[in-house]
């Protein structure tokens, strides 16, 4: 088969209902158009999968020319963070919720996947971002996000106080329940709802949301996805940083997280009718015509 897609590695989120169905009838459809299938080791283990060759993550990517990650989007956020050092495209399949970042449905998969592997799709280079703590001078924490990092309040609930630079330069400060730094895939989620800017996924930029601030001056600033942004942490009762929602890290008073672009972008691949603007309509009902 004259395709640069040969060998498919497949990601299932396995606690989802009817994954076991969709992995193996995906599997099928592709070693019948002449690929070569592996499974996640965690996906064949916990679907009890055994016809299949299966890798763990990181063997996965470094063997497949493209990964098919099936769940939502909350299962291709981690699996992205985790693949990124391997360059390897990613084709999100929607077994979740919203969809975003998943956007091809179980029912096109068919359609949608061959599409793609013949060569008719479009390819998304998405940044994601690297936050590093440090404290007293000592780097104590660092993680990746590829929607946002997330400086907030803890479980006492009060505000928290901020200090923020950006390239060593001091920009404000402010008073609030915290900011979101996200990257533009990120300003579709948490920062949307912050009342965020929604920037075209492919810019090369970061946007800083503050989350409930004390004073109504406080607004929203879109800079360079090259930007050094430096949150210092001046006082705070209980505070907590989240990566993507899905790691955190608990801050103390005189901490500083430093957030930069992370060094490798992911790549997605859509099929060739995808259009964001679309996917903006569906998802958000956004934009309609009146």
């Amino acid at each position: 088969m004259q395709t640069p897609f040969h060998t498919v590695g497949l990601v299932g989120k396995y606690d989802n209902p009817g994954m076991h169905d969709s992995v193996c009838k995906l599997g099928e459809f592709l070693r019948g158009r002449g690929h070569e299938v592996m499974l996640a080791s965690q996906t064949a283990e916990r679907l009890n999968i055994q016809d299949c060759p299966h890798r763990n993550l990181h063997e996965l990517a470094a063997e497949s020319d493209v990964v098919a990650v099936m769940g939502g989007d909350g299962t291709m956020l981690s699996i992205a963070r985790e693949l990124a050092s391997h360059s390897t495209p990613l084709i999100g399949i929607n077994q979740g919720r919203l969809g975003f970042l998943t956007d091809i449905t179980v029912d096109d998969m068919f359609d949608a996947m061959a599409e793609i592997l013949s060569g008719q799709y479009v390819a998304e280079e998405r940044i994601l971002l690297n936050g590093q703590i440090r404290r007293n001078g000592e780097r104590v924490f660092e993680a990746t996000a590829f929607n946002d990092v997330v400086v907030g309040k803890g479980g006492s609930g009060r505000l928290i106080d901020l200090e923020i630079a950006i390239n060593s330069e001091f920009v404000y400060s402010q008073r609030a329940d915290g900011l979101v730094v996200t990257s533009p895939t990120g300003t579709t989620a948490y920062a949307l709802s912050a009342g965020g800017p929604i920037v075209h996924p492919t810019l090369e930029a970061v946007a800083l949301v503050p989350i409930c601030p004390h004073t109504l001056s406080a607004r929203p600033i879109v800079v360079s996805s090259h930007s050094r942004i430096e949150l210092n942490l001046t006082y705070a009762d209980d505070a907590r940083v989240h990566f993507d929602g899905q790691l955190h890290f608990d801050l103390m008073s005189g901490d500083h997280v430093w957030i930069t672009r992370a060094s490798r972008p992911v790549t997605l691949l859509h099929p060739h009718s995808y259009s964001y603007y679309d996917t903006l309509r569906q998802k958000l009902h956004w934009g309609k015509k009146l």
